[in-house]
């Protein structure tokens, strides 16, 4: 995110040194749509000429074409800066999708065959195992992508079959983080929500347009009905409603609650929870609004914060991470008085603000609990910040007794994998072995 050129992708070079990616690597899986994770693929796919299979589950092939666009469009046309990739090149890189279902093992050659399994995290997002050859002597990977080892509203829990891979590499965000009770930070977030309204302020949060927005959109509707209050509740119109859209024809991929009411009601069908126009930034009255993105450094979000921020009455909640130098990490360090926003604004701060994490990845306890269910010979963490990780890689070794790496960025890592021989043996033979280890 720091770069605005090319530099932003992955540097392919390190698959191979002479561009050709297809003959390189066997396949591509991804494992959700969040753009860390998906952001590069038709550049990789249309502009560096890979034509190999692309592999991910429904959801997310549903999904992905939304992001990708929505993020082609704010690169172009609101921050005027370089085209990598076309509208058709998402839709040409999308026909080389292959869409699997969960545990459905996909044999993508005669030996290497893949697995998914479900992370929780957001719509659609999938763990998958990796073999080369037989299922007792090739050696094996699990690749986590992100995941959620706590159920929520919307979503279940990330769960895997105990499959002993020679390798786990697994993501550690939250490596050295114990979060508290889930149901104690949704009490609290209620509790300012309705105490900001009821002093006649507006509440602006701050969220990313798929998997906490709609999270919390559910926590807020049934609390709402629940106390019978009529403050409007809005989200920022546009990608969100799309996504809404899956959400409900999605149902299956959700929560075992969502699933149970469905009979009833598509909980996604938002009774209190209506789309917001631009007219309504500067209407008189209380009211709440889930605007992206969730990190205050561009869009609806910001737009509305700069119109809201000089009320000490309006409130802002910030409920995941915020990268630094974005207006949302600096309100959660405490800024408050005047704030560059740009070279062309300033606002004075004055409004409440809190910031309480409903991120969905697993915290510390929920990735050594996935470590213990798949139980691997191996662990590697990914995706976190190099002290943390550091840390948790020396708790699983402590506590698991399990061989851990945490390379840095373009760092090579040679892991030595225990070995195993077939070997025929005659029944006689082994009846004779077994007999004379008894006596």
């Amino acid at each position: 995110m720091g770069y605005n050129d090319e530099r932003r992708f992955p540097d392919f070079k390190y698959i191979s040194r002479t561009g050709n990616y297809t003959q390189a690597i066997d396949a591509v899986i991804v494992t959700h749509f969040h753009l860390d994770h998906c952001g590069a693929l038709p550049y990789f796919t249309e502009v560096h000429g890979y034509h190999g299979p692309v592999i991910m589950t429904y959801p997310t092939k549903a999904l992905i074409p939304l992001m990708l666009e929505d993020f082609r469009k704010v690169l172009v046309d609101r921050l005027g800066e370089h085209e990598y990739y076309t509208s058709a090149q998402i839709k040409q890189c999308m026909r080389k999708v292959i869409a699997v279902d969960l545990m459905q093992t996909y044999k993508v050659d005669e030996d290497l065959e893949i697995r998914a399994y479900y992370a929780g995290h957001v719509l659609g997002a999938a763990m998958f195992y990796a073999r080369v050859g037989e299922e007792v002597f090739g050696p094996s990977v699990v690749y986590t992508g992100d995941y959620n080892m706590t159920p929520d509203r919307h979503l279940g829990a990330a769960s895997i079959d105990r499959c002993r891979p020679d390798l786990l590499i697994t993501e550690s965000t939250y490596a050295t983080t114990i979060r508290d009770s889930k149901r104690s930070r949704e009490r609290d977030f209620l509790q300012q929500v309705h105490d900001c309204v009821a002093q006649g302020g507006k509440v602006l949060i701050p969220v990313f347009a798929l998997g906490r927005a709609q999270e919390l959109a559910i926590l807020v509707e049934e609390y709402w009905e629940r106390c019978g209050l009529t403050v409007p509740v809005y989200f920022s119109a546009g990608m969100t409603a799309k996504a809404n859209v899956y959400y409900k024809l999605l149902v299956n991929w959700t929560s075992s609650r969502v699933k149970a009411a469905h009979a009833r009601r598509n909980v996604f069908d938002f009774k209190h929870v209506q789309p917001f126009d631009r007219s309504n930034i500067d209407k008189p009255g209380p009211c709440v609004l889930f605007a992206s993105p969730g990190m205050l450094h561009t869009g609806m979000s910001l737009e509305v914060f700069k119109a809201w921020c000089h009320l000490e009455r309006n409130m802002v909640i910030l409920p995941g991470y915020c990268v630094p130098n974005t207006v949302g990490n600096k309100l959660i360090a405490g800024h408050r008085g005047p704030l560059t926003i740009d070279s062309r604004c300033t606002v004075d701060v004055r409004c409440q603000v809190a910031h309480l994490s409903f991120s969905a990845h697993a915290d510390a306890k929920g990735i050594l609990q996935l470590i213990r269910q798949a139980a691997p010979h191996n662990v590697m963490l990914v995706h976190g910040e190099a002290g943390k990780m550091e840390f948790l890689k020396a708790k699983i070794e402590r506590t698991l007794t399990i061989p851990c790496y945490n390379p840095g960025n373009k760092e090579q890592v040679s892991i030595p994998r225990q070995g195993v021989v077939r070997v025929d043996v005659s029944a006689r033979l082994l009846h004779k072995a077994l007999r004379d280890s008894a006596a």
